[in-house]
């Protein structure tokens, strides 16, 4: 079964429900499912770079991990490209948000199968980031002639998650990277 629309699972003012220990006796949630990005920093780590690029959140969302990694390998592949060895990136929010779903049966019969909205509280199906309104989401650092090359990646990245974005330029130094 494929993945629902990101439009049902975007609005953030659902409860969230992350609660899930190493203790047994203490977990809401028995299986966590798996988690699709998983690196959150690419690039080379160099203190010298003189430019903050940060991709901003214009409003409240839940971007699912799928989402996320889609936009980090859209832009990181974009940077790879054309500017090797010259930048740091890192992808700020971090999937702990687990989302629930309905499954429901369709088909001839499935009236007698699937029980509708009783026992309606969902499996563990996937995770989200809740990111909220001036977060940032992706932050980019390098040398001031890279910025418009920056800015074509990030607006690569903002294309595969929900939402508006904003792309904020910091100059000076001495980032704490």
């Amino acid at each position: 079964m494929g993945l629902r629309p990101a439009r049902t699972i975007r609005d953030p003012d659902k409860v969230p429900w992350t609660r899930h220990s190493k203790v047994k006796k203490k977990n809401f949630i028995k299986a966590i499912p798996h988690q699709d990005i998983h690196t959150f920093v690419m690039g080379k780590r160099q203190s010298d770079f003189n430019v903050q690029v940060d991709l901003v959140a214009e409003d409240s969302y839940y971007h699912r991990d799928n989402a996320l990694e889609a936009a980090r390998k859209s832009s990181n592949g974009y940077l790879e490209k054309k500017i090797p060895e010259k930048y740091f990136f890192r992808v700020r929010p971090f999937p702990h948000h687990i989302i629930r779903e309905n499954k429901m049966v369709a088909g001839a019969g499935a009236d007698r199968i699937q029980q509708g909205m009783r026992n309606s509280f969902g499996r563990p199906v996937d995770k989200a980031a809740l990111v909220k309104k001036g977060q940032a989401v992706i932050t980019v650092y390098s040398y001031k002639e890279n910025v418009p090359l920056i800015k074509e990646a990030l607006k690569r990245a903002s294309r595969k998650l929900s939402g508006r974005f904003k792309i904020v330029v910091k100059e000076g130094g001495n980032f704490a990277i």
